[in-house]
């Protein structure tokens, strides 16, 4: 067991998830969790024929190691079972297939600058700060915004497949999990993980690949049930989806970069063109967590995808963490992240 003080440091988030019983059969997403109720059909022919959803409660812990706000912070997920988790490949896509309702993980909260990501290339792919020039790297303040303007996250089991080159933007995939845009009133804690409605996508074009930026909105939201396309974000949250757009335009010309271009003449598209992107991504994660595809250096280790090959043991995963810096006291943060530029 990991040091007690870490452990008070472990928020759980809740989950009802909807597990698609056709794909259990391929390995995705989950075997039912130990303690949940219902029974699985183990019958091949029952699994094929089934297409029903069943509730199963889950919950999230995470596992903060090293101390944040600097190079050695690292965030764990742990599943209901106590086993530990890769927010890329074990977290189901889905919460609920039938409705179109997906999993998000939270990695930038609202208003915060850290650039914390999913660790592709780590094993169990844990939370952790991205790196420029051997510091740790904070978005900049681009007036009149602090931070990010979102929740900002990715869908799990989702990938951008940098082999393949989309025939709407004409650029090869980034080679991450697919982000997203939280636009809830709630501002959501690192490595939460929260139900979404997908709303629309933004097509970035970020160093020549592309990087789809899904709108969304948490399903806790109490305004939820008002949005359901792009057009709803528009009407009801003016200007959001403009400020959205001048964000990751600018985003990168505090540091010397050019400003960012956008497929579609940077046009929001709708839900219906967003669904396509996601579970197009989802089958391109199929074929990386299956190995039909190469990897490169992306880490699949994951511990509850029981058909693939990267599929590893309990032990070995909790020698990851355990390998891990022990959590400790937080670094400030460099009192240059508050600057305002104004570009």
């Amino acid at each position: 067991m990991p040091p007690a003080h870490t452990l008070l440091h472990t928020p759980t988030y809740g989950l009802s998830l909807l597990v698609n019983l056709h794909d259990e059969e391929m390995g995705f997403p989950l075997s039912t969790p130990t303690g949940s109720t219902g029974s699985t059909p183990t019958s091949s022919s029952t699994k094929k024929q089934t297409e029903l959803h069943k509730a199963v409660d889950m919950s999230f812990t995470i596992e903060e190691r090293g101390k944040p706000n600097t190079l050695d912070y690292r965030v764990f997920f742990r599943n209901t079972e106590g086993k530990y988790v890769s927010p890329f490949h074990d977290i189901p896509i889905y919460a609920d297939e039938a409705q179109n309702i997906f999993h998000a993980v939270v990695e930038v909260p609202r208003w915060t600058n850290a650039k914390m990501e999913i660790a592709t290339k780590d094993p169990l792919n844990p939370l952790k700060q991205d790196i420029k020039k051997g510091n740790l790297r904070y978005v900049a303040n681009v007036f009149p915004h602090k931070g990010y303007i979102w929740n900002y996250g990715a869908i799990p089991q989702t990938w951008e497949d940098p082999g393949h080159k989309d025939a709407d933007t004409g650029c090869c995939g980034d080679n991450d999990p697919i982000d997203i845009c939280d636009i809830g009133y709630k501002v959501c804690s690192r490595g939460e993980v929260i139900k979404v409605k997908v709303l629309g996508t933004l097509a970035l074009i970020d160093e020549g690949e592309t990087d789809w930026k899904v709108i969304v909105i948490n399903m806790e939201d109490p305004e939820a049930n008002n949005f359901n396309n792009i057009d709803d974000v528009r009407r009801l949250k003016p200007g959001y989806l403009e400020a959205t757009f001048e964000w990751f335009k600018k985003y990168k010309v505090p540091d010397g970069k050019p400003e960012n271009q956008f497929a579609f003449n940077g046009e929001f598209k709708d839900r219906d063109f967003a669904l396509k992107t996601v579970k197009e991504t989802h089958e391109f994660w199929k074929a990386l967590i299956s190995k039909k595809t190469n990897a490169g250096e992306l880490n699949c280790t994951n511990t509850c995808v029981t058909d693939s090959p990267f599929c590893c043991s309990t032990t070995d995963a909790k020698a990851v963490v355990d390998a891990a810096c022990v959590f400790g006291p937080e670094d400030p943060i460099p009192s240059a992240v508050d600057k305002w530029f104004y570009v």
